[in-house]
């Protein structure tokens, strides 16, 4: 029996061996992380909404400083008060750019890429701030002026699905547990499926081919990231995570891929504003900055 465990694994390929290990050596620290993020959103995702709310004209730092933080749902929270029109389209825009979703978990798992999470971070939080201001400067959109009919207590129980199928904030004492437990299992899919597909076609292509085919230290790449990245699928955050520690994506490129990609709340955005119009400027301008920044920062 134990000769025939140990021929069967003498033939499993190499690269799906070490896809295996890379990522179960993250699971640990992701359930760690996702513990946290848990707690987070259950105890202080209602005093979010109503500091975001209220922020008036510091709508964009403050969105952007709030989205860097790791948290489910976010970009699902600002897109719905956004619908309201709660919060300014630069708010919005802002906080789609900083919101990283699972990058920030990833690389915290990752002791060996940790350092490049400030970067990534801070690079991501000026844009960011940036964007904001000059699209409520362009457009002057801030706050409803008028009486609104949504109350405080509405915003403070504001529920929207996350990328687990669980409401934010949902309060259980079992919630703390088995949200994380489903979203470690799901990311550690997500990312041991990536690893085993780069693995795969290092294994066959060869690494320099690989470097010519991702557009590697080309303008271009940045570009195809920030598409990618447009994609309304929290999975996309960690293909391009993924790709950026694996070397297969530029850090220019991981900023634009991570800053045009919002996750759930693009998705939010498209099914329940009653402006297309609306909802493709907001695409456009998210899609155009996160161009620019990853372009700019590959050539120089």
């Amino acid at each position: 029996m134990v000769i025939g465990i140990e021929t069967l694994l003498g033939n499993i390929p190499d690269f799906f061996v070490d896809a295996l290990k890379d990522s179960l050596e993250l699971i640990p620290l992701l359930f760690i992380v996702f513990i946290a993020v848990e707690i987070f959103e259950n105890y202080f995702s209602h005093k979010e909404n109503l500091f975001l709310k209220y922020s008036q004209k510091i709508g964009p730092l403050v969105g952007a400083l709030l989205a860097i933080i790791p948290q489910c749902g976010f970009s699902v929270i600002a897109s719905t008060l956004y619908i309201k029109r709660l919060i300014s389209m630069g708010s919005l825009i802002a906080i789609y750019i900083a919101t990283s979703d699972e990058a920030v978990p990833i690389l915290l798992a990752s002791p060996s890429k940790i350092h490049y999470l400030i970067p990534l971070l801070s690079t991501k939080l000026v844009l960011a701030i940036i964007v904001g201001y000059s699209v409520d400067f362009i457009f002057k959109q801030s706050y409803k002026k008028e009486e609104i009919s949504v109350s405080e207590e509405d915003i403070e129980h504001l529920e929207v699905e996350a990328c687990c199928k669980h409401s934010i904030p949902e309060k259980s004492k079992w919630s703390i547990l088995i949200h994380p437990i489903k979203h470690t299992f799901n990311i550690w899919c997500f990312i041991f499926l990536v690893c085993l597909a780069l693995n795969y076609v290092f294994f066959k292509f060869g690494a320099q081919n690989i470097a010519s085919y991702t557009l590697q230290n080309s303008v271009f790449q940045p570009i195809v990231a920030a598409f990618f990245g447009l994609i309304p699928n929290c999975a996309i955050s960690v293909v391009i995570t993924v790709m950026f520690m694996n070397g297969t994506l530029s850090f220019a490129s991981a900023i634009a891929g991570l800053s045009s990609n919002a996750g759930l709340g693009i998705l939010v955005l498209l099914r329940k504003n009653d402006s297309i119009k609306n909802s493709l400027l907001v695409l456009g301008v998210l899609l155009l900055s996160s161009i620019l920044a990853g372009v700019i920062i590959q050539l120089f």
